[in-house]
């Protein structure tokens, strides 16, 4: 060794700290790519990506290659590094030399790699795989001895190796990925995608429209009640029943209907032929499943119907879409004829109106987890029947009850939050 020119030993000294620095970054890139971009990647062919998800099939080995030729490296560079100080310094020089490659290998060898592999993993961790793969292959027999030894320890411990992590994401961790995807994620797009997430957690109950609103063709009216009915109607489908609705007959289509309208040729028993057979769900059901079973039973409508089968409202596709999309309209509140805008900022609120519509349209964050309407969620605050001109507050929200019809709470006016009310007088 004596005979080595010492320039020769620093330029060894100089390349294995090079490699040290490889076998830390690489590490570190490996273990910091994004196993879904990483999947994506590897399914279109990216050269880089196919070796990196193979090589991470088995992290084990993976590890064990690069702790293997990491210490190595380390460990000679020690050697080189007691050798040039004991040439240039003497013994004196030992503890120098060790003090001075430590600070070299802990910047340029581990922090700095490590730091830069965190920040750009995909631009070490493909180029590395391509050294890896072969490298694995020639050190296969040493690496499996690494492994078979640090495996036996661990199941001494009671840790089993078999056990691979998940790399699967639960639902709240896949809202996490959405909301975090920031500008990825047009925002528009993101809101769907939030909102179909969330299907599973909204039922039936929650979006039908109550029996009580329910527009359909009582077949013992009036002949010439019901052909102004049918003429004048803006929906597309209509409940046809006898009396009331808990006794339905099927649902009407206009394009079955008009053409028998249009030719003089329809009269009740044809109204009960064109009729399609009703459609029953369970109130219950969540809105996911309910929309395959839509699609299953290639139905647009159906009756929700409560634990006794008693008709409780409709529930129609448009409805459930209308959760994913937002409201077919600019303006939300111009859809719903039960929420009047006020001249001095209030809203007058019908009080049948769904809790789940008034957050949506007022911005409001009232709890959808007991009752469904307005109405029933002023008596179940109060715990009675409201009388006129009773005033409460809803999340923040003074509420002026202003009609009372048939036990019920008719007509609401619901304000600004006084936090917004505070704000803006602020300003003023």
């Amino acid at each position: 060794m004596d005979d080595i020119p010492l320039s020769v030993l620093l330029g060894a000294l100089f390349l294995l700290i090079l490699l040290s620095a490889f076998f830390s970054s690489s590490e570190t890139g490996l273990m910091t790519l994004n196993r879904y971009r990483l999947r994506h990647l590897a399914e279109k062919g990216h050269p880089g990506a196919r070796r990196a998800e193979r090589l991470l099939k088995r992290p084990d080995r993976l590890i064990g290659l690069i702790l293997l030729g990491n210490n190595f490296v380390n460990i000679l560079a020690s050697m080189l590094a007691t050798l040039i100080a004991l040439r240039v310094l003497g013994e004196a020089g030992i503890a120098i030399a060790a003090g001075l490659l430590t600070l070299v290998v802990l910047i340029f060898a581990e922090v700095a790699p490590k730091t830069l592999a965190a920040l750009h993993p995909e631009r070490i961790a493909f180029p590395a795989a391509f050294v890896y793969t072969p490298l694995l292959k020639v050190l296969y027999p040493l690496v499996w001895l690494v492994n078979g030894l640090a495996n036996t320890l661990l199941k001494r411990l009671g840790v089993s190796t078999m056990e691979g992590g998940s790399t699967a994401l639960s639902h709240e961790e896949l809202r996490t990925v959405v909301i975090e995807a920031g500008a990825m994620i047009p925002a528009r797009h993101q809101e769907m995608l939030l909102n179909l997430m969330d299907l599973e957690k909204v039922t039936v109950e929650d979006i039908m429209v109550p029996r009580n609103e329910i527009t359909g063709i009582d077949i013992d009216d009036e002949w010439e009640a019901i052909i102004k009915q049918l003429a004048d109607s803006q929906y597309t489908r209509l409940p046809l029943y006898r009396e009331n609705i808990d006794q339905a007959i099927g649902i009407l289509h206009m394009r079955d209907v008009l053409p028998l309208l249009n030719r003089e040729e329809l009269d009740r028993v044809a109204l009960r032929r064109v009729a399609r057979e009703p459609y029953f769900i369970p109130e219950t059901t969540s809105l996911n499943r309910q929309l395959l079973n839509f699609q299953r039973e290639r139905r647009r409508i159906g009756f929700a119907v409560d634990e006794y089968g008693d008709i409780q409202g409709l529930v129609t596709v448009e409805d459930i879409l209308e959760e994913i999309v937002g409201e077919f309209t600019t303006d939300p509140a111009a859809h719903f004829d039960e929420i009047i805008p006020q001249p001095d900022g209030t809203w007058l609120v019908d009080g049948s109106v769904n809790i789940r519509t008034l957050n949506s349209v007022l911005h409001m964050r009232l709890s959808t987890d007991g009752p469904k309407t307005l109405n029933g969620l002023i008596t179940e605050h109060l715990e009675m029947i409201p009388e006129t001109d009773t005033s409460l507050l809803l999340d923040q929200h003074p509420v002026d009850i202003i009609q009372i019809k048939e036990n019920m709470v008719k007509t609401a006016r619901i304000h600004p939050a006084l936090a917004e009310t505070d704000e803006q007088a602020q300003e003023d």
